[in-house]
């Protein structure tokens, strides 16, 4: 599925870093993907996005939309003529935009459940939570600090963000194929977030993930980010 060149702003994205058994990820990700992972551990986790003025490239801004999804992802790898290529795989996302909904896996790459969110931010205190359609639950109280969790498996900010800075090319199932989805942000800057409160329905499914197998690591905040969304090949 190939789209025009998005353009748009990243007013808020928080992303919500996970580690994983390897093995428990081998389950529920297709082929060609594998986990990618870091220092023995698979790498899953949530994106909460808040997108302003999003439209075709060129077009003014005053005709874009904004909303605010969530995504579940899921660092891979796979093999590409020879070389081995990373990016996330993305099983779900979810949209305050009943438009993305509709298009999601048509028009737009991936199928969109839509979700109702309820986003409270203040002097660098958020809590973001939703409720996607078919009832998957996502909560996240957390608050801007200047110190990366001491306990992660990224050791420091830096590491953290070269990590996630590389999984730009993110792909979504539909109709047994995957379209490909490249973010092109025109500045690439994190800072850390401290957590009081995590919760996603979708990782804490025992049935999909043992107990004990997804353990929370840390939480990343990006700000006021021009940015494109450019297909890629289908897979």
């Amino acid at each position: 599925m190939k789209i025009p060149t998005i353009h748009g702003y990243i007013d808020r994205r928080i992303l919500i870093n996970f580690t994983a058994d390897p093995k428990a990820v081998e389950k529920i990700i297709p082929f060609p993907f594998r986990p990618k992972l870091y220092k023995g551990k698979a790498i899953v986790g949530i994106c909460l996005i808040r997108l302003k003025n999003i439209k075709p490239k060129g077009f003014p801004d005053f005709i874009g939309v904004n909303s605010e999804n969530g995504a579940h992802r899921i660092a891979v790898e796979w093999d590409e003529n020879g070389e081995t290529k990373s990016g996330v795989y993305i099983p779900r996302r979810d949209t305050s935009l009943k438009l993305n909904a509709l298009v999601g896996g048509r028009i737009f790459p991936g199928k969109h459940y839509y979700a109702k969110f309820n986003v409270q931010e203040d002097k660098g205190n958020y809590h973001i939570d939703f409720k996607s359609s078919d009832d998957t639950e996502i909560l996240i109280d957390a608050v801007e600090t200047r110190s990366f969790n001491n306990n992660s498996i990224f050791e420091t900010l830096n590491n953290a963000s070269d990590f996630f800075e590389s999984g730009d090319l993110g792909y979504s199932p539909n109709k047994g194929k995957f379209d490909g989805l490249r973010l092109k942000a025109y500045k690439w800057e994190v800072q850390p977030l401290e957590v009081q409160n995590v919760k996603s329905t979708f990782f804490e499914n025992e049935e999909v993930f043992p107990k004990g197998s997804v353990t929370f690591d840390n939480a990343l905040l990006m700000t006021n980010i021009e940015h494109e969304w450019k297909s890629e090949m289908n897979k």
